[in-house]
């Protein structure tokens, strides 16, 4: 779902979205657009999404490579409700928490609630390792390249070159 939609950057609520195993579906890009789609149901309004992206495993290459991308959200929730709605949205679709960066059905993060800074247990925003990861910033940069980190002040098109992480990431067709 691309679009040229203009919203309000410094309010956007920023989500990515990543799958390493399809599950139930026949393409991971299946059950990211299935996952997409049930946003609304839990009060998060998509209002911009970039196209899937293809990244290795990481760090661990051997494991199942990944596709992920980005959406902006509109919502009334507080990040915390956010985060809450996207730990639910991923339990739908199968999600087993297990070991850490291992294979995964379905990996929603919240990135950033517009402009807040928050670091308590649990919830960090915004997300401490996004700006670092090319699979994260670039499909960020496809939808919003002016996007500003409320930290660092880099805008994601800058953020998108400079990251370090999964710079192996590229648009799908």
């Amino acid at each position: 779902m691309k679009n040229r939609l203009k919203i309000n950057l410094d309010g956007a609520i920023v989500v990515a979205l990543g799958s390493s195993l399809g599950g139930d579906f026949p393409k991971r890009q299946d059950l990211l657009d299935a996952a997409k789609n049930a946003f609304p149901l839990f009060g998060l309004s998509v209002q911009k999404a970039s196209g899937w992206w293809s990244s290795k495993a990481w760090p661990d290459e051997t494991q199942p490579g990944f596709t992920n991308g980005v959406v902006l959200v509109k919502s009334a929730l507080l990040a915390s409700d956010v985060l809450q709605a996207l730990l639910a949205i991923e339990s739908r679709f199968g999600r087993q928490r297990g070991a850490s960066n291992g294979p995964r059905t379905l990996d929603l993060d919240l990135i950033a609630h517009g402009r807040l800074v928050i670091d308590q247990p649990g919830l960090v925003v915004p997300h401490p390792r996004a700006a670092s990861r090319r699979f994260v910033m670039g499909p960020l940069a496809e939808i919003a390249p002016d996007w500003v980190h409320p930290v660092n002040g880099q805008t994601a098109a800058v953020l998108a070159v400079q990251a370090t992480i999964g710079v192996d990431a590229y648009p799908l067709l």
